[in-house]
Formats: structure tokens, C-alpha cells, sequence
């Protein structure tokens, strides 16, 4: 088992390694290991308007659907904290469905409610849709961290004079600080990277970042892309870093754990 553990560590960050060395080649074409070192693909991508324009569409939607779907799975994980367990079975599936569809069913899908609306190929659209995808990912660790939260707290606040207005934004608000940081960090990362769903929604002047990536692919495979690629992944290194400098990375332990054991 110590063997196996031991050759997991080393093949599943293996392609990391691979994208980041191609990013430093100074050929025009993807290679590993590289025949020099150079940051020129690093500078086509600071030097390019559409690489940099399609960044700045996927870091303005992806921080909108971390804000907005994490106010959405908190409201939800509080209007469902007293229901019967009937209905809150039934509410938490509804929620829970995006992740029981193919997502290219779920792009055509979407695509015909968004021209139907005249939202089709702009960054509205967009993030609609990534809303839709994302409130699973935002209401686990939020209904989770809600669940681990002592009900009699809240009590003691009112009790001691507080209106319930207080006792929630003194008291439990504060309490649900892991499960609201990571709900917006889920979010963000998944509306971030999403391509599937969004390549049926982009236009000709609204595209993301990752269909601009695999728009780039179907022609050629310099090494910018790898580079784009690297930046991507320290962006997200560096997000979960801060995820665990902020409120510690126990709340996606505590998320598997209460996926594993639903009935506890």
C-alpha cells in the first residue's frame, strides 16, 4: 500500500510537470522535456489584447457566480435548516441535479432557454449558466458547515437580548465563515475553468479563456497555450493556499465525510 500511495504521489502531479516545462520551450511546438529555457510564451500571452481580454471575461464571470451562487446556496441551506426531511430530500435533489447531467446536454439545454431569453453569446448568459452549475458545488460545504453549527448558540444570543437579525449576523453568520469561503471558492474555480457548457453559449464578441484554449488547440499546439496553462494552475494553487491561510481546509474533509455518510 506505502508503494501504490507512493506511485500516486508521483504520476498524478506528472502532467502538471509536463504542462509547466512545455511552457518554458523556446520552439514554436509543445515538447517535454524543453531544449532551453525561455518566457516567451509567457509574454505572447501578456502581449496578445484576445488572450488578455478572454482572462479578464473569465475572471469578471467567475468572481459574479462565486458572489452570486454562494448567496444563493447560503439562502438555500437556511430556508431548508427547519424543513420536514421529505421536502428537504426533495429541495437538496433539485439542487443536486446539475451534477446528474452530461454537461453537453446541459449546454443545449441552456442554449435554447438563453436565445429564447436573447441572452445567447453574452457574458449574462454566461453566467446564468454557470450559476446553475455551480450551486451544487456551493450549497454542500455551506449545508455542512450550517449542520456542525450548536442551534443552542443562537438561542443563548437571543436570550441575552439579542433579535434574531443579531444572533444570525453576530452568532451564526460568523460560525459559517469555512463553509461561505469554500462555497466561493468552489464556484470560482468551477465557473473559471468550465468549457463544455460555455462553448454552446460564447459569441463572436464574449468568449472564456478555456474555449479560447480549446479553440487554439483544434489549430495548432504552441507551447502559449501550455503557459496559459501554467498560470491557470498556480492561480488555483494559490487560491487554495489562501483557502487555508483563511479558515484551514478541514471544511472539504468535513464535506467528504458527510458525503460518504448522508444519514449522519
Amino acid at each position: 500500500m506505502r508503494t501504490i500511495a507512493a506511485l500516486l504521489l508521483i504520476l498524478l502531479p506528472a502532467p502538471l510537470v509536463i504542462v509547466i516545462g512545455s511552457s518554458f520551450s523556446p520552439l514554436a511546438v509543445l515538447g517535454f522535456p524543453p531544449p532551453g529555457f525561455s518566457w516567451r510564451w509567457y509574454l505572447e500571452f501578456l502581449r496578445t489584447p484576445e488572450w488578455l481580454w478572454a482572462f479578464g471575461v473569465s475572471a469578471g464571470i467567475a468572481l459574479a457566480s462565486a458572489v452570486l451562487t454562494t448567496l444563493v446556496a447560503l439562502g438555500a441551506a437556511l430556508a431548508l435548516q427547519g424543513a420536514p426531511a421529505r421536502w428537504r430530500g426533495w429541495a437538496e435533489t433539485a439542487i443536486l441535479a446539475p451534477l446528474l447531467f452530461p454537461h453537453a446536454a446541459l449546454g443545449i439545454g441552456l442554449l435554447g432557454w438563453l436565445i429564447l431569453a436573447g441572452l445567447n453569446g453574452t457574458a449574462t448568459g454566461i453566467l446564468a449558466a454557470h450559476l446553475i452549475l455551480c450551486v451544487p458545488f456551493a450549497y454542500r460545504p455551506i449545508a455542512v458547515s450550517l449542520a456542525q453549527i450548536d442551534t443552542s448558540l443562537a438561542e443563548a444570543a437571543t436570550i441575552l437580548g439579542a433579535d434574531p437579525r443579531q444572533a444570525f449576523r453576530r452568532v451564526t453568520l460568523p460560525l459559517l465563515r469555512p463553509g461561505i469561503a469554500a462555497a466561493m471558492l468552489f464556484s470560482f474555480i468551477i465557473s473559471f475553468d468550465e468549457v463544455t457548457v460555455t462553448m454552446f453559449l460564447v459569441g463572436p464578441e464574449t468568449t472564456t479563456l478555456p474555449v479560447s484554449i480549446y479553440a487554439r488547440l483544434n489549430d495548432s499546439a504552441d507551447p502559449v497555450v501550455a503557459a496559459i496553462s501554467s498560470i491557470l494552475i498556480l492561480l488555483t494553487a494559490g487560491l487554495v493556499l489562501l483557502m487555508d491561510w483563511l479558515v484551514g481546509l478541514r471544511i472539504f474533509i468535513d464535506v467528504e465525510e458527510e458525503g460518504r455518510h448522508p444519514a449522519a
